[in-house]
């Protein structure tokens, strides 16, 4: 039987690729595409979401969602940041053709951090009121954010354990299957919303928790019809016979993950917690003020979504690339990466200058005195997310070689003394514009930071890790690996 680590690269599996063979531009697109149709989807479905909350509950529900769900982005950094080491992992193994190893990574990282998610679903529904106390959430909001939030919490371990599968399918190239569950999600999400809201047939009103319900509902569903698809298809990351074993967590490669899978965890939190200390600045402005950030953040989400769906694809390209072996092709990823998002969130910046008013009314109605606050801050900020692109890309090349450090510096530097420093330091004289033109100002300072990381800063010398032996456990997975799953059909 063929050897898994040494075997010839494969015709791909529908919605599977190989990164690391074709012409960049076309390929990194085609890989980027149903990401970004997922991530658009999914904010579609925020959106969808706070249009039935807005109309049907008021401004004072749709603070309280933004509130809940800007606590619920900081708690999921947590796992995000151990779902990218093993989108690395399993990209360089797949380019390296070594399918025992893209299923130790899956079995150790799924395993350890199962009762991970389980935990923060537990804690977050029992600590609920203290964070929202954090976040100085305005005190006509807290009951409606609190019967919200402490519902959402019910779905947080399968939107997680969800997150890890999803990653870990993009490590192995595949970004169709995240797309379809997505879609399922989404359906499910924004169709019930409604229903469990307003109580519509059967169902009894559950106001603002319904909204909350709803999302409860669709991704224990889509959770499940991914694991039963994985297994049909008989993906690379799924797990039979003897293999179970493998979820286990392997003390030396769950080693790796966390050292790695922390500091990218933590850039994801001052990520957050950066916006979690700008919404305190903005409750402070009042109800509308923060319904109006709350909508404009609806709409920011659209904007960055093409540079996180290319910082992905170029993300798990680099790696795939870094594991054949390819560095010629690095440069000339990162490059195109860069290219498509200046193109494509340049089109959508332009596009949401121009329409801007229509798009924000759809939250918040025409009348509401919301509306002109959320045009002013759209137009001061939104065309930052072009430099914040850039930033993402290069980003995405750096981690995929393990270098995880600078990036989290960094951020730290851009989002708290540049961010913050400047939101505050200027109030007394720009006033609330200081917190809008904070944007602009950080992610024009992370960019600038980005580029010398990239340039001088050695990340072509880290390693995510080496090629492990091959064990016993992982020769007796091969030898019962069936045909459908391997990388060689014909090994």
């Amino acid at each position: 039987m063929g050897d898994e680590r040494t075997s010839a690269p494969t015709a791909s599996r529908p919605g599977q690729r190989d990164l690391t063979t074709g012409p960049i531009g076309p390929v990194l697109l085609a890989f980027a595409v149903p990401t970004l149709i997922s991530s658009v989807l999914q904010s579609l479905n925020g959106s969808i979401n706070a249009i039935w909350v807005g109309r049907f509950l008021g401004e004072d529900a749709l603070a309280a969602t933004s509130n809940a769900n800007m606590t619920m982005f900081l708690l999921m950094a947590f796992v995000f940041g151990f779902g990218m080491a093993a989108t690395v992992l399993i990209g360089q193994a797949f380019g390296r053709h070594d399918l025992a190893e893209v299923r130790r990574v899956t079995g150790t990282v799924i395993g350890a951090f199962v009762p991970v998610a389980a935990a923060i679903g537990l804690l977050g529904w029992i600590f609920a009121p203290d964070l929202l106390r954090i976040l100085a959430t305005p005190p006509d909001a807290v009951p409606l954010a609190l019967a919200y939030l402490r519902v959402i919490f019910i779905a947080m371990p399968p939107i997680l354990l969800a997150t890890l599968l999803v990653m870990s399918l993009r490590g192995a190239g595949d970004a169709m299957t995240p797309l379809w569950f997505m879609i399922v999600a989404v359906v499910l999400d924004s169709g019930l919303n409604p229903v469990f809201i307003l109580g519509l047939g059967p169902v009894p009103a559950m106001g603002i928790a319904g909204s909350a319900m709803a999302t409860v509902v669709a991704n224990y569903v889509a959770l499940i019809g991914l694991i039963v698809f994985i297994y049909r298809r008989d993906l690379p990351i799924r797990l039979r016979g003897a293999e179970l074993r493998l979820l286990w967590p392997d003390r030396a490669l769950l080693g790796i993950v966390v050292r790695k899978g922390v500091p990218m965890g933590l850039q994801m939190i001052v990520v957050s917690a950066s916006a979690l200390a700008a919404l305190g600045l903005v409750n402070r402005e009042g109800v509308h003020t923060t319904a109006a950030f709350g909508v404009v953040l609806q709409l920011w989400a659209y904007i960055q979504m093409p540079a996180m769906a290319l910082a992905a694809a170029v993300s798990a390209m680099v790696a795939q690339n870094i594991g054949a072996g390819r560095w010629d092709r690095v440069g000339k990823v990162t490059r195109a990466g860069i290219l498509y998002n200046l193109a494509i969130t340049g089109s959508l910046v332009v596009v949401l200058a121009v329409a801007d008013r229509p798009a924000l009314a759809l939250f918040l109605g025409g009348e509401s005195p919301a509306l002109p606050i959320a045009r002013h801050i759209q137009l001061l900020v939104t065309w930052s997310f072009l430099l914040f692109g850039v930033t993402m890309i290069l980003f995405g090349t750096v981690r995929a070689n393990g270098a995880v450090l600078g990036p989290l510096i960094i951020f730290a530097i851009g989002l708290f003394p540049i961010r913050l420093g400047f939101a505050v330091g200027a109030y007394p004289w720009l006033g609330a514009d200081a917190l809008w033109l904070s944007f602009p100002v950080s992610a024009l300072a992370n960019m600038a930071m980005a580029i010398a990381f990239y340039l001088h800063g050695g990340w072509r010398e880290s390693r995510m890790m080496a090629p492990p032996p091959v064990t016993e456990l992982e020769e007796e997975a091969q030898a019962v690996a069936e045909p459908g799953g391997r990388l060689n059909p014909s090994g």
